[in-house]
């Protein structure tokens, strides 16, 4: 386990980083460990609703620029992860993981049934199904934020970045004929020594304000 300061120092030293030097590069070493923090994820009911797509082509990256609000940090990062989740989550995607759940811990799957008819009756039957994508968006957002502050604590920069067409990406990525649907991207690599934001202080509100104790 890491102390308290190898925790905080990286969450202060890391920011939503403008400009990326587009020739240093994440280590395949550390960009393994990027992806298994990603997998590590938790989620509701363990369901793992999403698809990290990680887009390398140099090419298909520059076309996604127009389509970020003209930011050049999907082209100009090391490793740009698009989070998209399952356009038509089902009992299918319940089943998947129940199956998973026997392979990886063993016993008999008619033991889960229980809490497979528990999950149908929330997210597939239940007034949740009404909202069920935003739900999913939200897990999304989990995973974002966990792959963030792994890279923080490995010394490597991000950006989260919603400000993007995801119908476009979406189009781009053929994203639909997977049967995935953009939520948000996040680049990751190194700053430039050129990005004037490196240097600006970090704004935050005070514990005071912000935390309330009950």
């Amino acid at each position: 386990m890491i102390s308290r300061e190898q925790l905080l120092a990286p969450l202060n030293w890391r920011y939503a980083t403008k400009q990326f030097d587009p020739v240093r590069k994440i280590s395949d070493a550390d960009w393994a460990a990027l992806e298994e923090a990603l997998i590590l994820t938790p989620s509701s009911f363990g369901l793992q609703p999403w698809n990290f797509v990680v887009v390398t082509d140099p090419a298909i990256r520059e076309k996604l620029v127009p389509f970020s609000w003209g930011q050049r940090q999907p082209a100009d990062c090391s490793h740009f992860v698009v989070f998209t989740i399952r356009e038509n989550f089902g009992v299918a995607d319940i089943d998947a993981l129940l199956s998973r759940t026997i392979e990886v811990r063993g016993g008999e799957l008619d033991k889960l049934n229980a809490y497979r008819d528990m999950m149908i009756g929330d997210l597939i039957n239940g007034p949740r199904s009404k909202w069920i994508q935003e739900w999913m968006a939200r897990q999304a957002y989990i995973a974002l934020g966990n792959f963030m502050t792994s890279a923080a604590l490995l010394g490597i920069d991000t950006c989260p970045m919603e400000g993007l067409d995801p119908v476009k990406y979406d189009e781009i990525l053929g994203l639909s004929d997977l049967g995935l649907a953009t939520v948000v991207a996040c680049p990751a690599g190194y700053r430039s020594a050129d990005d004037k934001y490196a240097s600006l202080a970090k704004v935050r509100f005070t514990a005071e304000k912000l935390i309330t104790r009950i």
